[in-house]
C-alpha cells in the first residue's frame, strides 16, 4: 500500500452557535413608562393627598364643633340648675320673713342660713366653666348671684332692729332699699344674663326651647314688687310704724354723738395711713361712738360709704344715752371693686344737734 493510499480524515464541520430562544411567556418587551404616565401618577398622588387632608380637617373641624356645643349646653344647663337652687332658697328666705316674728333671734337665724346658701351659690357660680361666647352672660350671672346673697346678708343683720318699735322704722326703710337689690339682680339675669346664653345656643345651631331643645332658667328671685315699699315690708313682717310727731319739739340742751373708733376683724383703721381690707367677703365695720351731748336720743343711724364706689351700709342703735358709748356693726351692702378707696364712717346728726365736725372719721383704705 502505498502512501499515498491512506484514507482521508474524516472532516466535521465547524458548529455554529446555537440561536437563544427568546423566553416563553412574555412576548414582548415592557417598554418604559411614558412622561405622561408618570404625570398622571402623579396627579392622582396629589389628588388622594389633598382629599386625605380636606377628610382630617373636616373630622377635627366637626370635632371642634362637638365640643364647643357640648360645652355651650353643659354652660347652660349649670346656669339653670344654679339659678333654681338661688330661686328656691329666695322663696325660702321670703317664707321666714312672712311668717311668726315672735322669735326675733330665731328669724334671724334663718335668715342667715339662707345668706349662707346664697353664698355658697355664688362661689358656685364663679366656678362654672364657661365657654367664650358666654363670658359677658357669666359676669351678669355671677353678679345678680352676688347682689341677692349681699342684700340676704343685710336683711338679715337689719331684721331685729325692723322689729323694734322704736327703730322699726328707718330699718324696714332699709330693709326695702336692700329688696332693690333683688329686683336688680332679677333685672341683670333675666334681661341680660338669659339673652346672651339663648343668643350663643342659637349661633351655634343649638335648638332652645321646645321637645328636645336646650332649657333656660329665666325664673326671678323677688316674689314680687310690693317688696320694694317699705309699707308693704312692715306689713309682711306685721311691723306697726308709728307715725312720726309732727312739729315735735325739741329737748333743750346739747344733742350728737362722737366717732371715737372704727376697725375690721378686729384691727382698727388708721386716720393717718392707709389701711388694707380684704374686698370679699363683703367687710363689717365695727364703729364705736359716744352720746356725748345732754340729752337721750333715738334711733340713731350709723353709716360707712366707700366714696367712688357706690358701696355703703348701715345700721341703727335704738337709743343712747348721754355719756356712754356704743358700738354698732355696719356690714357693707357688697362687696367693694378691688382698689384704694377713701371711707368714710358717721353717727348721723340727730334733731337738735348743730355741731356735726366730731361725728365722721375718715380713712385710706385698699381693697385687696
Amino acid at each position: 500500500m502505498s502512501f499515498f493510499d491512506e484514507p482521508e480524515e474524516t472532516r466535521t464541520e465547524p458548529r455554529t452557535a446555537r440561536r437563544r430562544r427568546r423566553p416563553s411567556g412574555g412576548g414582548r418587551r415592557s417598554r418604559p413608562a411614558t412622561r405622561q404616565t408618570i404625570l398622571i401618577r402623579q396627579i392622582v398622588l396629589v389628588v388622594g393627598v389633598v382629599l386625605a387632608i380636606v377628610l382630617i380637617a373636616l373630622l377635627v373641624s366637626s370635632c371642634e364643633t362637638s365640643a364647643r356645643n357640648r360645652a355651650l349646653k353643659d354652660y347652660n344647663n349649670s346656669v339653670a340648675s344654679l339659678n333654681a337652687q338661688s330661686v328656691n332658697t329666695g322663696a325660702n328666705f321670703f317664707r321666714a320673713l312672712s311668717g311668726p316674728t315672735s322669735d326675733p333671734a330665731a328669724l334671724q337665724n334663718n335668715l342667715s342660713q339662707s345668706a349662707a346658701d346664697g353664698s355658697s351659690q355664688l362661689s358656685k357660680g364663679k366656678g362654672i366653666n364657661t365657654p367664650d361666647e358666654v363670658k359677658g352672660a357669666q359676669q351678669d350671672f355671677v353678679r345678680a348671684l352676688q347682689m341677692r346673697a349681699d342684700g340676704m346678708r343685710s336683711i338679715a343683720q337689719q331684721i331685729q332692729p325692723a322689729l323694734n318699735s322704736q327703730s322699726g322704722k328707718q330699718a324696714v326703710s332699709a330693709l326695702a332699699t336692700d329688696m332693690a337689690r333683688f329686683y336688680a339682680s332679677d333685672v341683670l339675669y333675666i334681661d341680660y344674663s338669659v339673652p346672651q346664653i339663648i343668643g350663643a345656643l342659637r349661633a351655634a345651631g343649638i335648638s332652645v326651647g321646645g321637645l328636645g331643645g336646650q332649657q333656660v332658667n329665666s325664673s326671678q328671685f323677688l316674689p314680687s314688687i310690693d317688696w320694694l315699699n317699705p309699707t308693704n315690708v312692715a306689713r309682711e313682717l306685721h311691723v306697726s310704724l308709728p307715725s312720726p310727731p309732727h312739729a315735735a319739739k325739741v329737748a333743750p340742751g346739747v344733742h350728737g354723738h362722737a366717732m371715737q373708733s372704727v376697725s375690721v376683724g378686729g384691727t382698727a383703721l388708721s386716720t393717718s395711713g392707709t389701711n388694707t381690707i380684704p374686698a370679699s367677703p363683703a367687710p363689717t365695720f365695727t364703729c364705736v361712738f359716744t352720746n356725748d351731748g345732754a340729752n337721750t336720743e333715738t334711733n340713731v343711724v350709723v353709716k360707712v360709704a366707700v366714696v367712688g364706689a357706690g358701696v355703703s351700709g348701715q345700721a341703727v342703735v335704738p337709743q343712747t344715752v348721754p355719756g356712754h358709748q356704743y358700738t354698732a356693726q355696719v356690714a357693707l351692702s357688697s362687696s367693694p371693686p378691688k382698689g384704694s378707696y377713701t371711707v368714710t364712717a358717721t353717727v348721723e346728726k340727730v334733731p337738735g344737734e348743730s355741731v356735726t365736725t366730731h361725728n365722721t372719721q375718715t380713712f385710706q383704705v385698699t381693697f385687696q
